[in-house]
């Protein structure tokens, strides 16, 4: 009897496949790669056309020997690494180093974890696309070039152990840039007016927004006043009422992006966890028994097909659950944006009959959340359109004219399992519905004018999923990058993370300011979406991989040798503290580190002593009345407890309120939502709540 050996990325993913495939195959895991450029040396030779010098990872040679042992036993083998240029390219260092004769037929790909999916893939082998291992190598080369030309010139010039990559300076220098605009930013007074009228059928409020049939802005108090005063007596009438059905129509299922976006939105987990637990998901989980199987289709993607048998159980499910009414006419297609690989899908369930129920006691809690998300993401993607009765209502008073919008749900549609969040920033006021009906030229009164004085705001700084956003927006990066790139520039000290915004460093500042000014394309937006553009190009066939390293790189050398005269020794100066090292005497110094600043001896590497700074909130502890302090935990999130640590163990996760609960005295904290901040009592039995006043 033959025997298959089948080499896939991870030990999960093998124990998922190995049921499908029974005894004449066996089943193991390369562990990701086993080859790549070495780290001790550029290991790109620029005298030879810029070809790489690969060699076998440090510690992976038991596992290789192991893996050739086995494709040497095995009649034939399949290389079944993830479906992208990432996983082709691991596919083909692996027939290197295997020994595999690479024009067979020895490379097999699937989209999901179940058994049709495997079986369909291992009867449709085919030979490794050294177009798509030609992308995935010039993006490392690329990567390898400027890592490692550029990074040594920042270490001379500001600070040892810095680093430039290509995708991350590009992600640091967006958040620099949006840092910039909030520091330029001068606020501008404008002052809306709200009316509330009273109506033979009930009481509605309106926003004055006309003057002589022009757009009215108030920027003033003073004009505010004058507006009142000439709505003194006025009688105000109900000039046009207009209403019409709206259609609201799904948002397509989940590509990597806006996975990450919306996980953080509605789950608050990072763009790392999200992947983290999707690949757990896609790469198979014991589900009861059904044993092993894969629960999501491949979570790197930009494409929003939806394979045909994934739609028909789709509707299936829509109409036995909903009904037939809650299916569209014809079956949703969706188009993707730009250049993607349709030869993938969206992410969605792999089958549609493993609704969350069926998997909560099978699943963790963090894992049927995300699981939950994309199953109502995609069926929701499937079903009909909202039906929204909208109504304008106009009313006049002299020569101003009012408008109230109202709405409410005629049909739900797919809004029955699930409705799009939104970020902060794009957050608006909930127009509600009249409960009464109006009618053109009815008589009103206006019971009272609500004004209000307000300031714009500048630009919010970004979250990790707005970051997120912006890059695929800005075609940086890929599916794949997005969650690295951002974990990398918060670990390298570039980016740091207070109250869920991304803020740049001092350091962060300095390497943008540089790379700016000496070497503009690399930090160039549309310079690196040209280039991302490029190696889609050569994944397609299009265009030659060396020649595109040859256009970057000659440029790139010849701007290195000019940094290299031109950029004096940049002092980073340290902010020195009150706090003295107890080891040696010195005054230690402030440092930036992945969770934030923190107290480091400036006699380093003689000394080493480090300890956590400590910033004071403006309370007091109630167990024992000394200044409560910011802290981090071991993953980098705030908590306050007291300053007197380890004499008292008092700690909140919810910042302590200036002041005591009015109602029992207790301790309250602040809670925020998008519209206001809230003081809450922590007394179970009181539970006190009061509107905090505005600074």
């Amino acid at each position: 009897m033959s025997k298959t050996l089948v080499i896939v990325e991870s030990p999960a993913k093998a124990k998922s496949i190995s049921k499908f495939l029974g005894r004449r195959y066996t089943v193991k895991a390369s562990m990701g790669h086993l080859r790549d450029l070495p780290k001790s040396q550029l290991g790109v030779d620029l005298e030879r056309d810029f070809e790489p010098k690969y060699i076998a990872i440090r510690g992976k040679g038991d596992l290789i020997k192991d893996l050739r042992a086995a494709a040497k036993s095995a009649d034939k083998v399949l290389l079944a690494s993830d479906p992208d240029r990432e996983g082709e390219a691991i596919s083909w260092h692996l027939g290197h180093l295997l020994g595999l004769d690479l024009d067979n037929k020895c490379r097999i790909e699937f989209h999901e974890i179940t058994k049709q999916a495997i079986e369909d893939a291992v009867k449709h082998a085919r030979r490794i696309d050294m177009n798509r291992v030609y992308a995935q190598q010039a993006r490392r080369v690329l990567d390898r070039l400027v890592g490692y030309q550029l990074s040594p010139l920042l270490w001379r010039k500001v600070k040892k152990g810095l680093s430039a990559g290509r995708v991350q300076s590009v992600a640091v220098r967006l958040v620099v840039d949006r840092e910039d605009e909030i520091r330029a930013f001068v606020p501008e007074e404008y002052w809306s007016l709200t009316a509330l009228f009273q109506s033979s059928g009930g009481k509605f409020s309106a926003k004055l927004i006309k003057k002589n049939n022009q757009k009215l802005v108030i920027p003033s108090r003073a004009e505010m006043d004058t507006v009142l005063n000439e709505l003194k007596g006025a009688s105000f009438a109900v000039t046009d009422v207009r209403s019409k059905e709206k259609r609201k129509q799904p948002a397509p299922p989940f590509t990597t992006s806006t996975l990450q976006q919306e996980a953080y939105r509605k789950l608050y987990f990072t763009p790392k966890k999200t992947m983290m637990l999707a690949q757990q998901l896609y790469e198979g989980l014991d589900v009861g028994k059904e044993g092993t199987v894969g629960l999501i289709t491949y979570m790197r993607t930009d494409s929003v097909r939806v394979a045909e048998p994934a739609q028909a159980e789709a509707k299936t499910w829509i109409i036995q659950t909903y009904g037939p009414e809650y299916y569209p006419p014809e079956t949703r297609q969706f188009a993707s944006k730009g250049r993607t690989q349709e030869a993938h899908e969206a992410i969605r369930p792999t089958s549609m009959a493993r609704p969350p129920e069926y998997l909560k006691e099978f699943l963790s809690r963090d894992q049927l959340k995300l699981y939950r998300l994309i199953w109502e993401r995609f069926m929701a993607s499937q079903m009909s359109a909202a039906l929204i009765d909208t109504l304008t209502v106009d009313v006049s008073g002299g020569d101003y004219l009012f408008r109230a919008n109202a709405s409410s749900v005629r049909f739900p549609g797919y809004l029955a399992i699930y409705e799009e969040g939104r970020d902060e920033e794009e957050d608006g006021e909930d127009s509600g519905a009249l409960a009464f009906p109006l009618a053109a030229g009815e008589a009103v009164k206006a019971l009272k004018l609500q004004d209000k004085q307000h300031f714009t705001e500048p630009p919010a700084r970004y979250t990790e999923a707005s970051l997120v956003r912006k890059m695929e927006e800005e075609g940086i990066g890929r599916p794949s990058t997005y969650a690295p790139t951002i974990e990398t520039i918060q670990s390298r000290g570039y980016v740091a993370k207070e109250e869920k915004k991304l803020m740049p460093t001092e350091l962060g500042e300095i390497v943008i300011a540089l790379l700016k000014e000496y070497f503009p394309e690399i930090v160039d937006l549309e310079f690196t979406a040209n280039l991302e553009e490029k190696l889609d190009r050569i994944e397609e066939g299009e265009v030659v991989w060396k020649v595109v390293i040859q256009d970057f790189y000659g440029p790139f050398a010849e701007t290195l040798a000019h940094a290299e005269e031109q950029i004096g020794k940049v002092k980073l100066e340290e902010q020195v503290s009150d706090e003295v090292c107890e080891h040696c005497g010195r005054h230690m110094v402030v440092k930036m580190g992945r969770f934030g600043k923190f107290l480091a001896c400036p006699g380093f590497p003689e000394c080493r002593n480090t300890k956590p700074l400590l910033e004071e909130v403006g309370s007091d502890c109630p167990k024992c009345g000394k200044p409560l302090v910011v802290r981090r935990s071991k993953k980098g999130r705030k908590f306050y407890g007291c300053s007197a640590y380890p004499e008292c163990d008092f700690v909140s996760w919810d910042l302590p309120a200036p002041e005591k609960c009015p109602e029992c005295g207790s301790m309250m904290v602040i809670k925020s939502s998008k519209r206001d901040k809230q003081y809450v009592c922590t007394n179970t039995k009181c539970r006190h709540t009061k509107t905090a006043v505005a600074n």
